[in-house]
């Protein structure tokens, strides 16, 4: 890759959440889809994150997990205090 793409693809990459959300001026767009029919590697960066988008979209728990019991936070308050303690070491 020649220099001057890679400092073309970090542009793109910084930018590529904002284009896919079509957040961008119109000229900044047409720079970047210029910028896209000639590089696989953007192309194949935008894929990935067009997809993960799409699944973080989907994603809905079945349910909320239920509050700790006392048990529980006393666990973790004593660990917590162990590890202070031992930091302080």
């Amino acid at each position: 890759m020649s220099p001057h793409r890679s400092e073309s693809c970090k542009e793109i990459f910084t930018l590529l959440s904002e284009y896919l959300d079509l957040e961008l001026p119109n000229e900044a767009c047409q720079q970047i889809t210029r910028h896209l029919a000639d590089c696989p590697a953007c192309v194949e960066f935008a894929d990935s994150l067009r997809r993960t988008i799409d699944l973080c979209r989907q994603y809905r728990p079945a349910e909320m997990p239920g509050a700790l019991g006392q048990q529980a936070r006393e666990q973790l308050l004593s660990a917590y205090t162990r590890m202070l303690e031992n930091r302080n070491k």
